[in-house]
């Protein structure tokens, strides 16, 4: 069992809740931090029942951004001052932690328990649904630092909210409050910052409850891998050939069943062991986190 020291990472029945724990720095990232994530999401996605990862904070901040401890020097990975925030100039910055939250096949709901900015915010784009706390402020800040969006958020930001909207997110580096960001589609919902954990809890055993784990695997992935795509031509290619594998299986049969019979769901297929292979997601785990 890997030990964390800048998460609190528990699982409550279907759920795993990964909670940021640095509330004495605003949850600063680290370095640390990111590997921390990337093994939490990895977890998850080896353990087949956790079925909806919850991403959290402890404290009244989700995520200042980046540890500035060290002065003007944080970002200075030549020096290595900025070594503890991104890794040694040797090691390259450390990304690992969006691949790993991309390709983990259980969805992920953040829950911004209050503000987030930089790579506070930048982190969380990978992950599916995003609600937060209605009094919490967003900022893509990097060019008031001197610095450009950082992972992966210029190809993420933009699928999410719009390019116009990224980019003046961007370009002005200024905070936004929770309105804007539900109105522009960064959020799906808010709510009172007490009733959040509530919320994000409710989201996840709706999905837990009612649905199918290999499919929701496949699903996130379909739309993630193709709505980039200009035209339709690329998911039509595989999502009849993904319909009839998974037709003839366990859990369609339990799926139409419980329907009929109005009753819930008890969908017997694994993730790790019964979700289909395709060309652009390999079945192998490590390759998934390559590709």
């Amino acid at each position: 069992m890997t030990e964390y020291s800048t998460l609190v990472v528990e699982q409550e029945g279907p759920i795993l809740w990964v909670r940021i724990n640095r509330p004495e720095a605003m949850n600063a990232y680290t370095a640390t931090m990111g590997a921390e994530l990337a093994a939490a999401f990895d977890h998850a996605d080896g353990e087949d029942s956790i079925r909806v990862v919850i991403l959290s904070a402890l404290g009244r901040v989700f995520c200042a951004g980046a540890d500035v401890s060290a002065g003007a020097g944080s970002f200075d990975t030549e020096s290595g001052e900025g070594a503890k925030n991104f890794g040694a100039r040797s090691e390259g910055r450390n990304a690992n932690f969006i691949a790993a939250i991309m390709n983990c096949r259980k969805p992920s709901i953040v829950a911004f328990n209050g503000s987030a900015a930089g790579v506070g915010l930048t982190l969380t784009l990978p992950c599916d649904i995003r609600i937060a706390a209605d009094n919490a402020k967003f900022g893509c800040v990097f060019t008031r630092r001197g610095l450009v969006p950082e992972a992966g958020s210029a190809w993420f930001l933009p699928q999410i909210v719009g390019l116009s909207q990224a980019l003046k997110w961007c370009l002005t580096g200024a905070l936004v409050p929770a309105s804007e960001a539900l109105e522009k589609g960064l959020l799906a919902e808010t709510c009172p910052a007490e009733q959040l954990d509530d919320r994000a809890r409710e989201l996840a055993m709706e999905i837990a409850t009612n649905t199918s784990p290999v499919a929701i695997a496949l699903t996130r992935r379909l739309l993630w891998r193709f709505s980039t795509d200009a035209d339709p031509s690329g998911a039509l290619s595989v999502d009849a050939p993904l319909n009839i594998a998974l037709g003839k299986g366990a859990d369609v049969h339990e799926g139409v069943s419980a329907f009929l019979e109005k009753r819930a769901p008890n969908f017997p297929s694994k993730v790790s062991s019964d979700t289909p292979a395709t060309p652009w997601w390999p079945a192998d785990p490590t390759a998934r986190r390559q590709g």
